[in-house]
């Protein structure tokens, strides 16, 4: 099988979302022998190309790779993209550009996390990561689904007819591609750190603790810790208190229980902790906060 070239490790983009990324446009390119890809610098977008049949000789900067049929290479909006050489067969390949305005890294190895206050701030929700690899072979799921022709098929359509079914299947295909490293990383660490969230999100109003965690879903908290860490970037308890600060913006906004009461409810020991912590991670006390939006 053919692969990567130079003998770096590999890369994978993070996207942080919401919003998601969204779609631009897409088209089928076939390179006789002797064709080649295009120099561009700086193209703005994201292009994602698989490649369906023979091999794209390409480079990023300082990488080069063999994009062989059955793989894809996602090429980044701010660097230099050129021909290692021509193309020595037929080869045919779906390019799809697409662009974010949210945060977006490129890292080796385990994954990374945006900055979830700044992200807060900016979106008024905190980040879900799309790890996306930036050369690999397409997830089986991917293959089979056919969803690259679909989006091809819909570009011929009216854009009023097409835009919405579009996006869709974009996010359906990085929805696979994402899910498919989870699965590579290590399912049961994903599983178990899903397990943590829920348990959270169900009991956060309780005096939860790291043993009373450890007791409840049946592992060690170190390793409850590490595998949100992993999926979520975040330890049981950090995830725990940016719930329950969620849930207390919501009391703040849809209720006029008293400040005590709300600390109650969502599970801080006294209302004075609640109000340093509120105040930490939101910028204002929870009563200014609660009269900034109340009319």
């Amino acid at each position: 099988m053919k692969g990567v070239i130079m003998t770096f490790s590999p890369s994978y983009i993070h996207l942080a979302a919401p919003p998601f990324p969204y779609f631009l446009e897409c088209d089928r390119t076939v390179y006789q022998p002797g064709d080649q890809h295009p120099n561009r610098n700086r193209m703005g977008k994201f292009d994602l190309i698989i490649v369906e049949q023979g091999t794209l000789f390409i480079g990023e900067d300082e990488k080069e790779w063999e994009v062989a049929a059955g793989h894809t290479l996602l090429l980044l909006p701010d660097r230099y993209h050129y021909a290692v050489k021509p193309c020595e067969e037929i080869t045919t390949f779906v390019w799809i550009h697409f662009h974010t305005v949210g945060e977006w890294i490129e890292a080796v190895g385990d994954p990374v996390y945006a900055g979830r206050e700044a992200h807060f701030q900016q979106f008024l929700t905190h980040p879900y990561t799309i790890r996306v690899p930036q050369f690999g072979p397409l997830p089986d799921p991917f293959e089979r689904s056919g969803q690259a022709e679909l989006l091809l098929q819909l570009s011929r359509d009216r854009r009023s007819s097409a835009v919405w079914q579009q996006q869709r299947i974009f996010e359906e295909m990085l929805r696979m591609m994402d899910l498919a490293q989870q699965d590579a990383a290590g399912s049961h660490a994903a599983e178990i750190a899903e397990q943590t969230e829920a348990y959270i999100r169900n009991h956060y109003a309780e005096a939860l603790t790291n043993g009373s965690l450890a007791d409840a879903l049946h592992f060690h908290y170190n390793y409850l810790a590490r595998c949100m860490k992993r999926v979520y970037g975040l330890t049981p308890m950090e995830y725990l208190t940016d719930y329950r600060l969620e849930q207390a913006k919501l009391l703040l906004l849809k209720t006029e229980i008293p400040i005590s009461g709300i600390a109650e409810r969502t599970g801080f020991e006294s209302a004075a902790y609640f109000s340093r912590r509120f105040a930490r991670k939101v910028g204002i006390s929870p009563l200014r906060f609660r009269k900034r939006y109340s009319r």
